[in-house]
């Protein structure tokens, strides 16, 4: 049972090309496949770590596993409607380097510090969510400009928020192991 939440994690990682592929196919009902790929992507994110806390499976690998597959398939989803025209590039590209940094700092904490991965916290938890409904929402409707602009600026918004929370954490697993090693 320990590795399912790992694999679940993995499948939602190979899920990832397939929304690209179905978003971008020429099928009359792209988006609602591409909606719907990315639903399953998101509720397999709710399952692996349901499994992983229920039956105590939690490991590093899946403290790797279960962001990363997040993070690529959120920046993916706002790549494809960014190039679809649906979303301001500025949007993807916060949120890129806010996801390139942080998976440095979770590297460095866990190497240089030599303490497990900080798991995710309800920030970042919450920063998913308002990406998913944000993105389904200019996937699903045809929205003024400045309705987008108003919606991914507050997720963008929570995820700096995200980041924050985690500089936070990070330097004080590092704290720590200063006065751990004084």
């Amino acid at each position: 049972m320990k590795v399912v939440p790992n694999l679940i994690s993995i499948f939602r990682i190979c899920l990832v090309p397939v929304f690209i592929a179905v978003y971008f196919s020429d099928a009359n009902e792209t988006k609602f496949y591409a909606i719907l790929v990315y639903a399953v992507a998101s509720f397999s994110d709710f399952l692996d770590g349901f499994l992983a806390r229920r039956f105590k499976a939690s490991s590093n690998l899946g403290k790797f596993l279960d962001p990363l597959g997040d993070k690529l398939m959120t920046i993916s989803v706002m790549a494809c409607i960014t190039i679809d025209g649906l979303l301001p590039v500025w949007a993807v590209l916060i949120a890129g380097v806010k996801e390139i940094l942080m998976a440095i700092g979770g590297f460095v904490v866990h190497k240089v510090a030599q303490v497990e991965i900080p798991p995710s916290n309800i920030i970042g938890k919450a920063s998913t969510v308002m990406f998913f409904l944000v993105c389904v929402t200019v996937m699903l409707f045809d929205l003024p400009d400045t309705a987008v602009i108003m919606m991914i600026s507050v997720a963008v918004g929570l995820a700096l928020l995200t980041f924050a929370s985690y500089i936070r954490t990070y330097s004080i697993v590092m704290k720590n192991r200063e006065k751990k090693n004084a």
